[in-house]
């Protein structure tokens, strides 16, 4: 199994959703409104008067074949739309029950 957490711009929530959708993920826990800034580029996410927007979070197991694929097509849909402010990273998980 692999691991993929997603945090995105809170108000991308249904286009994230149906990606992972199409990529037959349909297991998932999401956090709400969470706050944090990038490391690199992109605007703060704080809920606060000067940074109002919040960002949101997903972690979803997938089988390892599908792991490419969702990663893949999180990459293209964050180049499309960098206002997203997209960032997914997956390990691999080597025990569940």
């Amino acid at each position: 199994m692999t691991a993929i957490f997603i945090a995105y711009n809170q108000a991308y929530y249904e286009e994230i959703s149906e990606l992972l959708e199409k990529q037959g993920v349909r297991g998932f826990t999401k956090w709400n409104e969470i706050t944090g800034r990038g490391s690199t580029t992109g605007e703060a996410h704080y809920g606060s008067h000067t940074w109002p927007t919040f960002n949101d979070a997903m972690l979803s197991f997938v089988d390892d074949e599908k792991a490419d694929s969702i990663m893949n097509a999180l990459h293209e849909h964050d180049l499309k739309t960098p206002e997203l402010g997209l960032r997914a990273f997956s390990w691999k998980i080597d025990k569940t029950i």
